[in-house]
């Protein structure tokens, strides 16, 4: 029951760490990143699709990002969505395909973004340690349950803390790498 516990706390754990590091990869760094396009939704055939349903997204270098759509009737349509979507992108019609130039950030828009990062891990933090309540709660509720002894709830707690300390270290590693990106990027 126990073990259950465990990998259920360590499921849940790991869904915040990836959803902190999705909110991260749209983060626009001053690299090109296709993933800073993924919120973008195009008009299509009267419904709105995602960018990468009608598309590729490509980077062939490190500030361009090159679209191509599967449909070159819809570039324009494409171009539209990008400037729409607020996300101070000007992409370039070529015919073939929309390129975007990513320009380089300023030093005032790097502070803001390492803010931002700051608070998404914070969020992530607090995900973590709700879901670390959570299982403590379960496991005293075991204790009643199925008659667990003191002793093996105690170290269930114990064991509860090593996940979270794992998954705070997770979320620390993921914040340092995506500012040392901004900053140094």
């Amino acid at each position: 029951m126990l073990k259950e516990l465990y990998q259920e706390t360590r499921q849940h754990m790991q869904k915040s760490l990836e959803a902190l590091e999705h909110h991260l990869s749209t983060l626009r760094t001053g690299r090109a990143n296709p993933a800073i396009l993924s919120g973008v939704k195009v008009e299509y055939y009267g419904s709105l699709m995602p960018l990468n349903q009608v598309g590729t997204i490509s980077s062939p270098d490190p500030r361009t990002l090159v679209v191509q759509s599967w449909d070159p009737n819809l570039l324009k349509e494409i171009e539209k969505a990008i400037r729409d979507a607020d996300l101070g992108l000007n992409p370039t019609n070529k015919g073939d395909a929309l390129y975007i130039n990513i320009p380089p950030l300023t030093e005032e828009r790097r502070k803001e973004l390492v803010k931002t990062v700051k608070h998404y891990a914070e969020e992530a933090r607090i995900a973590v340690r709700n879901i670390r309540r959570e299982a403590l709660d379960k496991a005293k509720r075991l204790e009643k349950e199925a008659h667990l002894s003191e002793d093996e709830i105690k170290r269930a707690e114990v064991e509860i803390q090593k996940i979270t300390d794992e998954f705070i270290q997770k979320i620390d590693q993921v914040l340092h790498k995506k500012e040392q990106e901004i900053l140094g990027g």
